[in-house]
Order: C-alpha cells, then structure tokens, then sequence
C-alpha cells in the first residue's frame, strides 16, 4: 500500500489549486467579521444583537450596554 506516487501528485495539485490564496488574508478576514466586544469579559460577537443575547445569559445582573449609532 504505498502511495508515494500519488502523495506527490494530490500534494502538487492542491498546492496549484491553494497557490493564489494567502493565509494571513483567510486568519485576518474571521477577525475583521467580529464587530461588537464585551466590555466584561472581552469575547468578541458578530453583531449588536448577539451582544445582547450574550450580556442576557453570561452578565444578567449588568446592563446591556446602549446600541452604537
């Protein structure tokens, strides 16, 4: 069972395929699609909303901090 042959071509081809990409752009796009922040224990939400629902079960003795304009 050696693969030693077609290890090589799979690996060549999908170095091709992925040649045009560039990871630091793929790490840095994740980041840049979380927006909104707890101020209390810093985790990151996509969306106002989610912020919302987080400081409802993680923070529910803090108020929800007002929507940015």
């Amino acid at each position: 069972m050696v693969r030693g042959a077609a290890k090589a071509i799979a690996q060549e081809r999908n170095a091709k395929k992925h040649a045009g990409k560039d990871k630091k752009s793929e790490l840095g796009m994740g980041a840049k699609a979380l927006k909104a922040q707890c101020e209390v224990c810093k985790q990151q939400v996509i969306n106002y909303t989610q912020l919302v629902q987080h400081y409802e079960s993680k923070h529910p003795k803090l108020p929800v901090p007002p929507a940015p304009e």
